[in-house]
């Protein structure tokens, strides 16, 4: 195809935007409407797992080692912790710490710790760990090291943050196929209705010789250009409608502070990613509805 049949293809695609209104803003309504939950919702996902992870930030495994031991041995508990693979920061709390901060916890009855004979803290490790759902594994692990004598683990939160991690994956892939589908069906009906709103204009064209590549291709640009258009625009609706809602939150920072919410991702730090998703996702989406329905419904 030479350059000047492309360039004229290319625009007759856009002009056919604008004399097709009413279906052009359809379909850009469509899209632009698919384009923005798709957008919000991945970013609502993505503040979700940041949260959950600062959350098993929280989530230590402790080992406890009871009485006056050499420093040897709690120099190889240190080693063999940190060998770890799933391992990720160490804490040693020494019993004279422990012990000193139980006194100072109890000031009303000090006087009664001056009865003990020896110090009845245990020398501790806390551990945070990679991958939380390991938790279980890294736990026993731990215990089998020569000089531990107790681990404990948040075994059942644990459990219950992987599977809310899952449960949460899962319904982000889903709903994020569900729209995306929905997306193609619409933008595929409009384009059909627009291909049989100019069908005697398309015949007119196939008897003077026109190839059906040649027909095809406008519908194609008209799609891709309407998508881009919708994804620009739904970033635009995005990036107002995610910073109102986390400076809604952040109003309240005491409390969500709990939940990790101060570290949910900034628009600013991804706005460029976010506009080139929605203007691709934008573009493939009108263009693959417009392939589709062309495919099946262009009878020229």
């Amino acid at each position: 195809m030479r350059m000047s049949n492309f360039n004229f293809l290319v625009k007759k695609g856009v002009s056919s935007v604008f004399r097709n209104t009413m279906m052009s803003f359809a379909s850009f309504c469509v899209l632009l409407v698919s384009l923005f939950l798709v957008s919000l919702s991945t970013l609502v996902a993505l503040d979700i797992s940041v949260i959950l992870s600062n959350i098993e930030e929280k989530n230590e495994i402790e080992v406890f080692v009871y009485g006056d031991v050499e420093e040897t041995v709690l120099t190889h508990i240190t080693d063999a912790i940190n060998i770890n693979a799933n391992t990720d920061n160490v804490f040693f709390y020494s019993k004279e710490e422990a012990w000193a901060d139980q006194q100072a916890s109890m000031p009303d009855v000090a006087e009664l710790f001056d009865y003990l004979e020896e110090n009845p803290m245990p020398h501790t490790f806390r551990v945070t760990v990679k991958d939380i759902s390991l938790i279980s594994q890294t736990a026993d692990e731990f215990a089998t090291i020569e000089g531990v004598e107790k681990v404990v683990a948040p075994y059942d939160f644990a459990s219950a943050l992987v599977d809310i991690r899952s449960t949460l994956t899962f319904i982000g892939v889903a709903l994020l196929a569900v729209m995306i589908l929905t997306s193609i069906i619409i933008i595929y009906n409009s384009i059909r209705s627009s291909v049989f709103a100019r069908q005697k204009e398309l015949n007119i064209m196939k008897v003077v010789g026109a190839t059906n590549a040649f027909i095809k291709i406008p519908f194609f640009i008209e799609g891709m250009f309407i998508g881009i258009v919708a994804g620009a625009a739904s970033w635009f609706i995005t990036k107002i409608t995610y910073e109102a809602v986390v400076g809604l939150f952040k109003e309240n920072l005491e409390i969500w502070q709990i939940f990790g919410l101060v570290e949910v991702i900034s628009f600013d730090s991804v706005t460029w990613i976010v506009l080139a998703a929605n203007c691709i996702l934008g573009a493939l989406l009108g263009a693959i509805g417009t392939v589709i329905s062309t495919a099946k419904y262009l009878k020229v």
